[in-house]
């Protein structure tokens, strides 16, 4: 199955400015997405745009793990810290980081580790930063890889494209990207709206450079959110973030960055939540905000 239009090298060097590799993504794009029926002009550019927004323009391929030990005393309280390990230890190495904080013997939240330096081996990597033995086994039966093969194999252009393509087919977003509704996609990618403004832009661009035509919802719309459905990370702005910060007792801004994430982190622990830097429904809910 061939592109139902004419997708070029110079429509992907738009779409993700700065990136150096233009050429190895192009073609791994062309061998890749007519696999997984990715061959329209709304299918390319609702996939380019999601991916692009989340890695960065195909740039942040591989998760940053080099943390200082004040930076891993905040982000993984749970882990480090008196009566816990020494995080001055394992400062500034990922690998051993990794193969702690990833590791299904420590962790509530299962993620198929459980061989020594699955961790590692395992880290988020791809356009959409595939993470766990248990992902990477079930990507893998999909290629006919095994686990460790495939972990191999998202480090690859190709490969970080195939495991994005696999996630999208197994949500149905082709279906999605048909109508165009760029906050389902987000949605269901996101599991909330953050960085739709961005989202919609960049798949506005592409359905401009690809000369489709664009029939996007109104962000304002759209992007209203409840606590009840949102998931607020680094990144994301608003006023939901702003009642969220009031509760920490940090500026209330609306922009959610390190020290908002810092702060979240310590206040879940507070609680008995996962310290993972994320609010999700359960902790607006126990911040009491609706």
């Amino acid at each position: 199955m061939a592109f139902k239009f004419n997708f070029t090298k110079e429509h992907l060097a738009a779409l993700i400015p700065g990136n150096k590799k233009v050429e190895e993504w192009y073609d791994a794009l062309a061998d890749i997405l007519p696999k997984y029926d990715i061959v329209t002009e709304a299918r390319v550019a609702g996939f380019i745009a999601q991916c692009a927004h989340e890695s960065g323009n195909f740039m942040t391929l591989e998760e940053n793990l080099n943390y200082r030990e004040e930076t891993l005393l905040k982000i993984f309280p749970r882990y480090f810290g008196a009566g816990k390990r020494n995080a001055a230890e394992y400062a500034k190495n990922p690998e051993k980081i990794a193969n702690y904080v990833y590791m299904d013997e420590f962790r509530t939240s299962k993620m198929g580790n459980v061989k020594e330096g699955d961790g590692w081996r395992f880290r988020g990597r791809g356009l959409k930063q595939l993470t766990g033995r248990e992902n990477y086994t079930n990507f893998g039966k999909s290629v006919n890889m095994t686990a460790e093969q495939a972990a191999e194999y998202v480090a690859t252009e190709k490969g970080a494209i195939e495991s994005a393509c696999w996630f999208w087919n197994a949500k149905k977003l082709n279906d999605v990207a048909d109508t165009g509704d760029v906050v389902k996609m987000t949605k269901i990618i996101n599991g909330g709206d953050i960085g739709l403004a961005d989202r919609q832009s960049r798949y506005k661009k592409a359905m401009e450079v690809f000369g489709g035509k664009v029939t996007l919802k109104p962000v304002a719309e759209s992007a209203s959110e409840s606590a009840a459905t949102a998931t607020l990370k680094k990144g994301s702005k608003g006023d939901l973030v702003k009642k969220m910060q009031a509760v920490l007792g940090v500026g209330a801004d609306g922009d959610f960055g390190p020290g908002t994430e810092a702060a979240l982190k310590k206040w879940q622990a507070g609680k008995g939540l996962t310290a993972d830097g994320v609010a999700g429904p359960k902790t607006l809910a126990a911040m009491g905000i609706k």
